[in-house]
């Protein structure tokens, strides 16, 4: 599958809790995503945004039987990497120094010594590849 379409609907605060839903479940019927999320709404309410998020494209269905699966249109780390860049370019101007300059100086950032570590592999090794 290409790159995700930037023209994708943004999601109201519960589709994106029934996206996360989904996600992590790989793939669910209606009752199973009104159950993994916090303070659920009708099985009707539910049913109703997996069908809206089938029309805005985030989500593909199949039958099985008498019920509807609902799976992701486009795996999480794609995803991930397409609203990454979105909040990129629209609050931090491109920068991707503002971007973790603002994670790392969170008053509520746990990161530890290991994290530090981590990070520091991962900026050496894209210095590396010329990034």
């Amino acid at each position: 599958m290409g790159e995700i379409s930037s023209e994708l609907p943004a999601l109201s605060r519960r589709e994106r809790q029934i996206m996360d839903a989904v996600y992590a479940l790989g793939a669910a019927a209606a009752t199973e995503v009104r159950e993994s999320l916090p303070t659920p709404p009708s099985l009707t309410a539910v049913r109703t945004m997996l069908t809206i998020l089938v029309e805005k494209g985030h989500l593909k269905f199949r039958q099985e039987g008498a019920r509807f699966i609902y799976e992701p249109v486009v795996p999480r780390e794609q995803m991930a990497r397409t609203m990454m860049d979105q909040v990129l370019h629209t609050f931090f101007e491109g920068s991707v120094e503002r971007v973790v300059s603002t994670l790392v100086d969170r008053e509520d950032s746990s990161l530890t010594s290991q994290d530090f570590d981590r990070l520091q592999a991962i900026i050496d090794a894209a210095r590396r590849q010329g990034k």
